[in-house]
């Protein structure tokens, strides 16, 4: 029951950050995930992709969620949705066999990395000018097949790609996170999937795994985040949340510092 309450409690955390920031749900499941998953003493070598999977699939319900509130408010361009998704669906697929080729160690100090590049343009508040219009079918294509492709591999929505585009494409930042969040379900529906079949064949997974989809883990994070996704949305609308994007950068910095050393102890 305690592992049950820990992941209903990480869901509701993740699930508040992607409503509110359009990024970082899957920055914190992960890394968590991690410790959970081996507390509990699975396989080392599978859980770094188990928490990537089960991460990923935990995604799906939360960025529905969100992407409802934040549609209610007029915050997604549903064109650009439309135009990025193959290229995401199809770049989640190649993310997902990248990951599970690569060594547990290298793609847990990858996801890392990431991280704290996250976490540093957060706390600096790096942003990228508007200095263009958003391109046509094959550049969203080739923007979507490297969103999908990154955020495959280190389980996000893809809100920290495609926040920062949509915003040099002269999409104003309330609109590049509402749209940000209803992208985050075509990743994780492509993301997901991936997961699923690449680790189908992989044998000693814990019972109840889908692939690299531990559903009790699944089903406790799914159904807290699909609480506080949209109250994390409605948060985006009515308060001022430059103070607490600074304090989520140095959470970031600590449980991916915190990953850092367990990997390479």
């Amino acid at each position: 029951m305690e592992w049950y309450i820990s992941y209903f409690v990480l869901g509701a955390v993740a699930g508040f950050l992607d409503g509110m920031f359009g990024v970082g749900g899957g920055l914190v499941l992960v890394p968590v995930l991690v410790f959970l998953f081996d507390s509990q003493q699975f396989p080392a070598e599978h859980v770094m992709l188990l928490a990537l999977g089960t991460s990923m699939a935990g995604i799906l319900f939360s960025s529905l969620a969100s992407l409802r509130e934040h549609h209610r408010h007029g915050a997604v361009n549903w064109r650009v949705v439309r135009n990025i998704t193959p290229g995401i669906l199809l770049g989640t697929g190649i993310g997902a066999l990248l990951a599970s080729s690569i060594p547990t160690r290298g793609l847990a100090i990858f996801f890392t990395l990431f991280v704290y590049l996250v976490a540093v343009q957060i706390l600096v508040d790096l942003r990228p000018h508007a200095t263009r219009q958003l391109p046509g079918t094959a550049g969203m294509t080739m923007a979507g097949i490297f969103t999908g492709c990154l955020s495959s591999m280190v389980s996000i929505g893809g809100g920290s790609i495609i926040v920062p585009f949509l915003v040099w494409c002269n999409v104003s930042l309330r609109n590049a996170i509402g749209t940000s969040a209803a992208i985050g379900f075509p990743v994780a529906v492509g993301g997901t999937i991936g997961y699923v079949f690449t680790g189908m064949n992989i044998h000693f997974l814990p019972a109840y795994s889908l692939g690299f989809v531990y559903l009790p883990a699944l089903f406790w994070i799914a159904l807290a985040s699909s609480i506080t996704a949209p109250l994390g949305a409605k948060a985006t609308h009515h308060m001022k949340t430059g103070l607490l994007r600074k304090f989520f950068a140095l959470l970031l910095l600590v449980v991916a510092t915190k990953l850092l050393i367990k990997v390479l102890a």
